[in-house]
């Protein structure tokens, strides 16, 4: 699964990273939440979506302001909290996640995620993994997007990662691993097309690093640089 990451740098220069889109103008708002070491659900987000961007009807990638967590237009409040994160496995035949992930699709740029590791198989005591990408460089989560209403009539954009089996560095931590997409998929998996299934794949692990990073990541409260930073392993214990 993905249910934290990080973006290290400024809002402009998170944009001025994925150039190839223009900039939405309610994206202006989050610029003061940026750089976010820890980021959690429920958190607004700039994510990548097609959408107009020249009236009065040409297209193309923008970024706009979405919230983490999948709510369509026809749910409820106050029932289950939002899905995060969404298998890639039966998305287009699942009715809560098919219309989106024919429709809207976005990207959701990052530098950065976070995983846990269950050490000892007891749901306990889990090791907090960072992972990047090897060369530092920022890259792009696929997601699927909806909006949804509140009871004062507020229009809420929000949206969910995509997850797919590990690959093989992922596997040594985790069962689960969110789809990254390389750059020169990102207009395809933006564009009409109702499909695009074979990009629903682990990325290559050899482009990835991950670290060992300490526990004051398992809160959201803790948002600071020093949350990426490696720690090394626990010594192992004195026999006497």
């Amino acid at each position: 699964m993905c249910g934290r990451i990080f973006v290290k740098t400024s809002l402009e220069e998170l944009i001025g990273n994925f150039a190839f889109a223009v900039k939405g103008g309610d994206i202006d708002g989050l610029g003061n939440r940026f750089p976010r070491w820890n980021g959690a659900p429920s958190q607004d987000y700039p994510i990548i979506i097609r959408d107009i961007v020249r009236e009065p009807d040409t297209s193309g990638p923008i970024f706009v302001t979405a919230r983490w967590g999948l709510m369509p237009s026809w749910a409820k409040p106050g029932g289950r909290p939002p899905p995060v994160n969404v298998r890639c496995e039966g998305i287009s035949s699942n009715g809560m996640f098919r219309s989106a992930y024919r429709s809207r699709r976005c990207l959701v740029p990052i530098n950065g995620f976070f995983e846990w590791k269950d050490i000892h198989g007891t749901g306990k005591n889990k090791q907090p993994y960072a992972i990047a990408m090897t060369d530092g460089s920022p890259f792009a989560l696929a997601g699927i997007w909806e909006t949804w209403t509140d009871e004062k009539g507020v229009s809420i954009r929000n949206f969910a990662v995509v997850t797919c089996e590990p690959n093989e560095m992922m596997a040594e931590i985790h069962d689960r691993m969110p789809v990254i997409l390389h750059r020169e998929d990102y207009e395809r998996w933006l564009s009409p097309e109702p499909d695009p299934n074979d990009l629903l794949k682990p990325f290559p692990a050899e482009l990835m690093t991950m670290w060992k990073i300490g526990r004051d990541v398992g809160s959201p409260k803790n948002d600071r640089p020093e949350i990426i930073e490696e720690v090394e392993d626990d010594p192992e214990p004195k026999l006497i």
